[in-house]
Parts: structure tokens; C-alpha cells; sequence
């Protein structure tokens, strides 16, 4: 008989030494929260009879806490590695007194404060070139101790934008000045997490913080949602999967994305839609003049058309349309389920939920897990949504031909040009 797993075990360490075992056995909650947004949160609740454990330097203000779980008498798992950023002692008219301490992993020290600045590499006498991506995610993270990681399909689809980026810059005439001035990364006014965030999002990446190994905690990974699609678990409602609420919804459903752009080239205002056709699962792109269009986009798009007051150009329309399209089209349906403990569930892997139908059922994303080990045993629940090319054959093509109309729309004499993937 394999190992039953009935047996949840936890270990906590504060600056590399493990908890004295009085405070160990005060423990009584754990909870975990690991996301791909914002930073990730663990909390303990211990019983602080007699106010012993108030002031103790083992859980003062910035100690590094290290969570491991899993089930005895197997190896623990470590799943988190962060900071001590909170106190909340409670102090009651009867009963126990408590002391919760929380912890945030690294990147909450990239939520201190906004900066405005830009990225580019200096070349004597030519000027300043844009920065690739990943060289500013890897730099910004460096500055709160964390190290870049990434995967080739990543760096891939990244390489992949800039080179449509330069295609059009090239295609459109622009010098070389000129073009690369738009594409040099800018942070206005905002946090290094939220900067990093609209960089992942333009990509086409999640961002998530690894703990596990020896690094565990300092390495800020970015991810393509593409790169991973198959799924990891599998839980089937009746046997391992124990509650599962899905939500799909078409209320405030949108379902394309346009954006407006002057090209002073050929003297001319160009409307750009991304949109998503539900029924032949396809990617339809359109790029057209604004003239006679009855007030732009918005006279000719449907009500579910988001029209986006972004600065944007034709060397940056295919990020932004990317950023803003894919985080809409992604929430349409969504849901959380829960599970016994089980440590191999990691934000932005795929699981496989079976035995809930054929619309709610098949591969998901998982965009959040919460570990809870209390009294009650050791349990997982997950946030996850359905996005759109776990069946999405036909999206890939639709991305490919809206390359081709992002190049295609700056080209000089366009005239009335109008194409559209499916």
C-alpha cells in the first residue's frame, strides 16, 4: 500500500535556524497564498499564552521565514520564502491571546514607492537603443535581490514582438532614431511590480516567484502562457476533487480591442481590432483608416469593443492589443476548487478538472494557490481560469496573420487596406 498521506507535517525556519519547539507547538494556522499577482503571503497563528511570544527576535520585522510541507514521513517540499512585513497581536476580554505573523515574499519590496524613468543602452555618437524586455525585467528585479528567470519559449515569443515592432518601424520609413524612441520602455509614474506586470502582460508571460531549492525566494520567473499547456494533476469531482464552483459569465464580456494611431508618414489616423470570435474559435485582426468611420472605432465596433485611450503607435499597437485582449478574453470563465493538501499545485501550472461536463470540464490555468494547515488536517484550494488556447488550434493562426496585418498596416500607400485572420 502506498503512503496514505494522513499525516501533514510542516517545518518553519526564521533566519536559517528552525523555530525553538515551545513556539513550533504554538503554531496553530498556517496559512499560504501564492498567486501571479501581487506578492505571496504566508501567515501563522500562534497561541500566545501568557504573552510569551510577544518580542521575540526569532519573528521581529524583516526575519527571512522558510515554510516546508507535505506529509510524513516523506520529504518535505519547500513552498515559501520571504519576509516578516506584519505583527497583529490580539489581545481578548476571554480567551487566548494570538500573535499573527505574516510574511510576503521578495516582491513586495517592489511595491514600495513609484518611480518614472527609461531604459535604453547608450551608443556613442548613435544615440539611445531600446533595451530588450527580458534585459529590463532581469535589471528592475536585480534591484530588489531577485534573480531573472525565463524559458526559451518565453524569450522566443518576446524576440518575436520585436522583431514586428522593427518590421514596422522599417516598413513605415521611420529612421532609425526616431522608431527606436518608441520603443524604449518607460516607466511612468508606477511600482517596479506593477511595471513588471505590464511588461509580462505585453508579452504574453505570468510571473511568479520560485521557492524551491537552495535560490528559493530570489528567482522572479516569467513564464509563456503557451509554453505550458499541458496539464500537470488531474481531479475528478467524486474522487480527489472535492468541491469545484466554476463562473462564466458575458456580463461586461469583451470581446475585441481596438486601438487608434497617427502614421505621420501618410499623414493618416489608423484603427487597429484585435477581437475574438467565440463560435470558430479564431482571432480576427482588421487595421483600416479612421476617416469615415463615423466617429472612429467606436462608430463601428460593437458595444462589447473595448476602445483603449493608450499612447500608442504602429511599433507598439501588437504589445498593447496583446496585453489588453488576452486579459480579457482569459476572465470569461473562471472558478476555484479544493482538494486534500497536496504542495504540487504551483501558480501558472495546468491541472485537469474531469467529471463536472464537457463546458466546465478540461485543462485550466492555476492563477492561485491557498494551502491551510489548521486543527481541521492540511488542505489546497486553487483559483484557476479557462483560456482560450487550451482548444485554440485556430488561435495560433490568428496570431500569426495579425503579424502579418501589424507589418502590412504601416506599410506606405495602405491605402484602404482591411484584412482579417480566422
Amino acid at each position: 500500500m502506498s503512503n496514505p498521506r494522513f499525516a501533514p507535517d510542516a517545518r518553519i525556519t526564521a533566519n536559517a535556524m528552525p523555530l525553538p519547539a515551545a513556539m513550533r507547538s504554538s503554531v496553530s494556522r498556517i496559512a499560504l497564498q501564492l498567486g501571479l499577482e501581487g506578492a505571496d503571503r504566508l501567515e501563522l497563528t500562534l497561541v500566545n499564552e501568557g504573552l510569551r511570544w510577544l518580542d521575540q527576535p526569532q519573528i521581529a520585522l524583516g526575519r527571512e521565514l522558510r515554510l516546508e510541507l507535505g506529509y510524513a514521513p516523506d520529504p518535505l517540499d519547500q513552498v515559501f520564502v520571504g519576509e516578516v512585513v506584519g505583527l497583529t497581536p490580539t489581545f481578548p476580554a476571554d480567551g487566548v491571546p494570538t500573535l499573527t505573523v505574516v510574511a510576503h515574499d521578495r516582491r513586495a519590496r517592489m511595491q514600495r514607492g513609484t518611480k518614472t524613468r527609461w531604459f535604453a543602452i547608450a551608443i556613442p555618437r548613435g544615440g539611445n537603443r531600446p533595451m530588450p524586455d527580458p534585459a529590463v525585467a532581469a535589471l528592475v528585479g536585480a534591484e530588489s535581490q531577485l534573480i531573472f528567470a525565463s524559458d526559451p519559449v518565453s524569450l522566443g515569443i518576446s524576440a518575436a514582438l520585436g522583431g514586428v515592432e522593427y518590421g514596422i518601424r522599417a516598413a513605415s520609413g521611420k529612421s532609425k532614431g526616431a522608431g527606436d524612441q518608441e520603443l524604449i520602455r518607460k516607466q511612468r509614474g508606477e511600482t517596479d511590480l506593477a511595471f513588471l506586470g505590464r511588461i509580462a502582460a505585453e508579452n504574453g508571460w505570468v510571473m511568479s516567484v520560485d521557492h524551491g531549492g537552495v535560490q528559493g525566494g530570489r528567482i522572479l520567473r516569467f513564464t509563456s502562457l503557451l509554453a505550458h499547456l499541458v496539464p500537470d494533476l488531474r481531479l475528478h469531482y467524486g474522487e480527489n476533487l472535492i468541491d469545484f464552483a466554476p463562473r462564466i459569465t458575458t456580463v461586461g464580456e469583451i470581446v475585441a480591442v481596438t486601438v487608434r494611431f497617427w502614421i505621420p508618414q501618410l499623414k493618416i489616423e489608423m484603427t487597429v481590432t484585435a477581437g475574438w470570435d467565440w463560435d470558430r474559435q479564431s482571432l480576427n485582426v482588421t487595421a483600416e483608416p479612421s476617416y469615415g468611420r463615423g466617429g472612429g472605432a467606436k462608430g463601428k465596433t460593437s458595444v462589447s469593443a473595448l476602445v483603449l485611450g493608450d499612447e500608442v503607435s504602429a511599433t507598439t499597437a501588437a504589445r498593447v492589443l496583446l496585453a489588453k485582449l488576452l486579459s480579457k478574453l482569459n476572465q470569461r470563465l473562471t472558478g476555484t476548487a479544493s482538494t486534500i493538501g497536496d504542495v504540487r499545485f504551483k501558480p501558472g501550472g495546468v491541472v485537469q478538472l474531469d467529471g463536472v461536463g464537457k463546458l466546465f470540464g478540461g485543462p485550466y490555468r492555476v492563477t492561485g494557490v491557498h494551502h491551510t494547515l489548521d486543527t481541521a488536517g492540511f488542505r489546497t484550494s486553487i483559483d484557476v481560469r479557462k483560456e482560450i488556447w487550451f482548444d485554440g488550434a485556430h488561435l495560433m493562426r490568428g496570431f500569426e496573420n495579425a503579424a502579418r496585418t501589424s507589418l502590412a498596416m504601416a506599410v506606405p500607400g495602405l491605402g484602404g487596406i482591411k484584412e482579417a485572420a480566422s
